[in-house]
């Protein structure tokens, strides 16, 4: 986890295995008038190989002003040596939408594809939203003609 601002009250799981889930608090610094910014990562595992194959990444922006700036959330899959640092923030932040995808959370939910896996989310655009998540194996998918 690389924070911009705010603080982690409640980290994330360091690891989770398939149709597994995990919940994590970030809160704004107390007696500080920014919100919570940050990024996160997850190393994308091939449960039968345990072979890395590639890195999810999730960054957002909550703002403490509502009135001057919006709740802003991105996704993406990278290369399995990307790092989890203020550079990827700025990139999925501020940069183009290459290996990743970013909206305002009163927008439509994200999807990006990236070869082997989908990434869906979403985020409520409220002082206090909910960011949600899912990572899906496109080659598991297509062998059981399941959606994801």
């Amino acid at each position: 986890v690389y924070l911009f601002s705010g603080n982690c009250d409640c980290p994330l799981p360091p690891t989770l295995r398939p149709s597994e889930s995990g919940t994590a608090l970030f809160i704004k610094k107390s007696h500080a008038a920014c919100g919570s910014v940050a990024v996160f990562t997850y190393d994308i595992l091939q449960e039968s190989t345990k072979q890395n194959r590639g890195r999810l990444a999730v960054m957002f922006s909550v703002p403490y002003d509502f009135n001057l700036y919006s709740n802003w959330y991105a996704v993406g899959a990278f290369s399995k040596d990307k790092l989890c640092d203020e550079a990827l923030y700025k990139e999925m932040y501020y940069a183009s939408q290459r290996g990743f995808v970013r909206g305002k959370a009163k927008g439509p939910s994200l999807t990006h594809r990236a070869g082997h896996v989908t990434i869906r989310a979403s985020m409520s655009d409220s002082y206090q939203p909910v960011l949600k998540v899912e990572l899906c194996n496109n080659l598991l998918s297509s062998l059981s003609s399941l959606p994801c």
